[in-house]
């Protein structure tokens, strides 16, 4: 890492996970890096200077937050280019997974400097492995904070079979879950993950329409960051999918393709995808199942 000031050296940045509660989950690759580096690039530097305190180092510190990362980017790239090297930390966790981060490191790539991960603590990551809900999952972060803007983008999650994964504050955690089994359906498994690694961890599973009255339950429950985890959509049933089929059959009859389908899964709840392969079948007849093989 840092050898000093050296001009014909480009310098490095190492984008650090820090813990998101729990001091001690900080890798040992992590504590080596922060003590070597020439200047650390944090969020908060409060946070940043008692984390760093804790485990007795000494660093310069300079602020990397979102008001600010344009500017803070291009003195990060002057440093690099004198031969020094970087570190960037975040509050919590791993920088740039909804949090300041991304720029810096894509400027820092595009610049031609080496960027560096060094992993470790993750809320998303650490959620998903006491969820018990298996297979693949989408990272959405933070929903908007307007009721109709969040349920707009829920919506576009509606029928995606994989887990979700979301965050949220906790002045916002009732409306959020009020959201989520509104456009969701309240039949999903939800499981609200908070103060992860910290003295009041809790972490609760159940049917997402039942998720409100179990935080209500205990005004404690509504503190702390959450992490919310939420099953993925249920495969569409066939008569679903057949009366889906219906009336697509009957809109292709006056309508373009495109618009068919769209109409035909907004009437009847059957997923986009398999009524469009099934419009172009009809449109273009058996040729194309022969072409395709």
């Amino acid at each position: 890492m840092s050898r000093g000031h050296d001009a014909a050296r480009r310098g490095r940045l190492y984008v650090v996970a820090t813990p998101i509660g729990n001091l001690a989950d900080i890798t040992l690759r992590a504590l080596e890096t922060l003590r070597t580096v020439d200047i650390v690039f944090a969020e908060d530097t409060r946070d940043a200077r008692r984390l760093l305190a804790h485990h007795g180092i000494t660093a310069k510190l300079a602020s990397l937050h979102e008001h600010n990362e344009p500017d803070a980017a291009r003195a990060m790239l002057r440093l690099l280019a004198a031969g020094r090297d970087a570190a960037l930390v975040t509050d919590a966790g791993t920088p740039a997974i909804s949090d300041p981060g991304a720029l810096a490191v894509r400027e820092a790539r595009a610049a031609g400097f080496a960027v560096v991960p060094v992993p470790g603590a993750n809320a998303a990551i650490a959620a998903l492995s006491v969820a018990g809900l298996q297979g693949s999952f989408a990272f959405i972060g933070f929903l908007p904070a307007k009721a109709a803007a969040r349920r707009r983008a829920l919506e576009s999650w509606r029928t995606f079979a994989h887990t979700l994964v979301f965050y949220e504050a906790p002045h916002r955690i009732l409306e959020c879950v009020d959201d989520l089994a509104a456009v969701l359906g309240g039949e999903r498994i939800i499981v609200l993950a908070r103060e992860l690694t910290k003295a009041f961890e809790t972490v609760h599973a159940g049917p997402l329409a039942a998720a409100r009255a179990w935080l209500e339950e205990d005004p404690n429950r509504l503190r702390g960051e959450f992490v919310i985890v939420v099953s993925g959509a249920p495969a569409p049933a066939a008569e679903e999918t057949a009366e889906g089929e219906r009336v697509l059959l009957s809109l292709l009859r006056e309508l373009p393709v495109s618009t068919a389908v769209r109409l035909a899964a907004e009437i009847t709840g059957a997923p986009r995808k398999p009524l469009y392969e099934t419009a172009l079948t009809l449109k273009e007849g058996p040729s194309r199942t022969k072409r395709r093989k």
